[in-house]
């Protein structure tokens, strides 16, 4: 039986994400597939290097391509990770992970994505996908409504988005 690309994709990124881990890697590494990149986000009850900040995806923010792999990981039970309602470009598919399970989500639309962990959204635990252009909808998941804690991550995290798209529109002048 032949295996598709995405097949290959997701068994060769999880025996990658497998390899790495033992040997050191940590929250947002990348691994190289075929040209495509899997970027391991960690589900987290408190973030490593700030112990005050609890229920946290690490890191919070992925730039990726088209092609690329987000791939979830609990590394703490009680979280999983699912797209916004409101927060995906037009034309992409939604995911929704299980509680205490990893996700993987191949990405085939340019935007930006906002995702959180359905427990702990209200408590801050969100998250910002940049892939490719996101002109078309970045702007309008910004304006979003927002409650709790996740209200005051997301304004921290759109914050250094900006900064990110800035430095990439200052390098490509």
């Amino acid at each position: 039986m032949k295996q598709t690309r995405r097949e290959n994709l997701v068994f060769l990124g999880g025996a990658a994400s497998a390899i790495l881990t033992p040997l050191g890697a940590s929250a947002g590494d990348t691994v190289e597939v075929e040209g495509a990149v899997v970027h391991e986000v960690q589900m987290l009850n408190k973030h490593p290097d700030n112990s005050r900040e609890r229920q946290v995806f690490v890191p919070d923010i992925v730039r990726a391509k088209v092609g690329d792999t987000i791939k979830f990981v609990t590394v703490d039970k009680g979280h999983n990770s699912e797209s916004s309602k409101k927060g995906i470009p037009a034309g992409a598919e939604a995911w929704r992970g299980k509680i205490n399970a990893d996700v993987e989500y191949v990405i085939k639309v340019e935007g930006a994505y906002l995702y959180n962990c359905k427990p702990h959204r209200t408590a801050g635990m969100v998250g910002l996908l940049l892939v490719g252009d996101v002109s078309g909808n970045y702007e309008e998941v910004k304006k979003s409504r927002f409650r709790g804690k996740e209200r005051k991550r997301y304004e921290d995290i759109f914050a250094r988005a900006d900064e990110i798209l800035a430095t990439e529109a200052a390098g490509s002048s």
